[in-house]
């Protein structure tokens, strides 16, 4: 029986690839969990720490063989390591014992009893980021410097800072910041993101000059028409609250809401409906198809045969986001399947992408159109349906978490990106989002499709599949 102790993903691959290459089952292997910490001279491996470590120095040029498996396999290691479960260590090395030794897809078996679990961890996971990149507030701290320093204390549920800092140094990448959990430390200093020791909470600042500001906007766009307490407190779990100042307000706020909801009705202000109204509570890709067909955020859902929600595998790394269903799509209630789908499926195999590997999805769920006799041809969404709509699309943005997002057409590209964007002037630029760390605009299949002068068709066809070939740097 082989002990080994591992505190974080790169220390389990390593073990795991040595494991594999000496042919050393799961049932011969215990995996001590990162908050056992084992001193110099405990045993690993029949040997003491320092010679494990005197051993590994004497043989710095000795690496074990690397091992293929898929990388989506990678991907779900990286989050299931940040879950505080004990026995993720083992689970992993089954999974990728049975990957290496004749179960190439094993992961796609999602009845699956260790395939199931891992899923599950990594969705905690998922969530647990999410919260975080919700959750944390910075505060202003004194400090002797030349620029403004900013620190947030934060308590995620799993070890998920080094899966999710990355974003706060991308979103706050003109601020110098700390972030603090009981754990551990991310700090950036506009140049460089670091990592140290956790703190207590008692080491964070309690308050700041903007404070009073912020108080200020969250109560103006606080909306007592839709307060669903129950909901709130799944959504905000109550144990972050000292952290959030707005918090503070809520009790208020509440109390004041039948007397404000009067006030707006007298006043006739306006309550206009998005999709936010209709998701469900749990925001999961599956939940989120049973539920859109039910949105009557606007009026486009009356005249639509159906909501045309996205589709692909639900750990797509690749999402590329259109306009809106076409008359085909409409009809048979998939994405992607008109003349547009057709010179969409030839272009991503000219890129070398499986469409299969592709999550799919539009900004609009619904068809708009109008009608010429018996056709019904495509209308453009005005800019109250692509609001309406945009609550649908960032959830399965969420639920995705992708890589890369390549929008498909002007409208896609500004719903995304904003409303300053032109896809003629940056078109095939990478941008950095909250919604994946690359995303990319290039042109629309069907706008390819209605171009009049065939050279420049040719032309547009060409930097299309080119576009599209960034998002296959992913797949190598």
């Amino acid at each position: 029986m082989r002990f080994i102790h591992v505190a974080c993903f790169d220390d389990w691959r390593s073990e795991a690839r040595t494991l594999l290459s000496d042919e050393v089952a799961p049932s011969g292997v215990h995996w001590s969990p990162a908050d056992n910490q084992l001193g110099l001279f405990d045993q690993i491996d029949g040997r003491t720490t320092a010679e494990k470590k005197s051993d590994a120095n004497c043989n710095e040029g000795e690496k074990p063989p690397r091992v293929s498996v898929p990388s989506p396999f990678l991907e779900l290691a990286r989050h299931v390591a940040c879950h505080r479960d004990p026995t993720r260590w083992q689970l992993l090395y089954e999974a990728l014992w049975r990957i290496v030794h004749g179960e190439r897809r094993l992961l796609e078996i999602s009845t699956d009893d260790d395939v199931h679990r891992l899923q599950l961890m990594k969705k905690a996971v998922t969530r647990d980021i999410h919260k975080m990149k919700a959750f944390v507030r910075f505060r202003r701290i004194e400090a002797d410097r030349p620029f403004e320093t900013y620190l947030a204390w934060h308590r995620p549920d799993h070890l998920i800072m080094r899966l999710a800092a990355p974003f706060f140094s991308r979103r706050f990448k003109g601020m110098s910041w700390t972030i603090l959990t009981p754990h551990e430390s991310a700090h950036w200093d506009q140049q460089q993101l670091t990592f140290g020791p956790g703190l207590p909470a008692n080491e964070a600042p309690q308050s700041d000059a903007l404070e009073p500001l912020w108080k200020t906007y969250y109560a103006s766009i606080f909306n007592p028409a839709r307060i669903k307490l129950d909901m709130m407190k799944r959504e905000m779990p109550v144990r972050h609250w000292p952290t959030l100042p707005e918090t503070t307000l809520i009790e208020d706020l509440i109390r004041d809401a039948p007397a404000r909801v009067n006030q707006m009705i007298e006043n006739h202000e306006g309550f206009a409906e998005t999709g936010a109204h209709y998701l469900p509570i749990e925001q999961d890709l599956k939940s989120l198809r049973q539920s859109v067909n039910k949105c009557r955020a606007c009026h486009l859902c009356n005249d639509a045969t159906q909501a045309v929600f996205g589709v692909g595998p639900p750990n797509a790394r690749l999402v590329l986001v259109g306009e809106q269903p076409g008359d085909r799509e409409d009809i048979e209630g998939k994405p992607f399947v008109g003349p547009a789908g057709e010179l969409l499926n030839t272009s991503l195999r000219d890129a070398g992408i499986k469409r299969r590997d592709v999550y799919l999805t539009n900004v609009v769920k619904h068809f708009k159109f109008e009608r010429r006799g018996k056709r019904r041809l495509h209308k453009k969404p005005d800019s109250r349906e692509i609001y309406a709509c945009r609550p649908w699309l960032e959830s399965e943005l969420m639920a995705l978490q992708p890589k890369i997002v390549i929008c498909l057409g002007a409208t896609a590209a500004q719903a995304l990106l904003g409303r300053d964007f032109r896809l003629s002037q940056q078109r095939g630029g990478i941008q950095v989002t909250q919604w994946s760390e690359r995303t990319i605009a290039t042109w629309h299949p069907a706008a390819i499709l209605r171009m009049p002068d065939k050279n420049r068709e040719r032309e547009m066809i060409e930097q299309f599949v080119q576009d599209l070939k960034q998002g296959n740097e992913i797949f190598e």
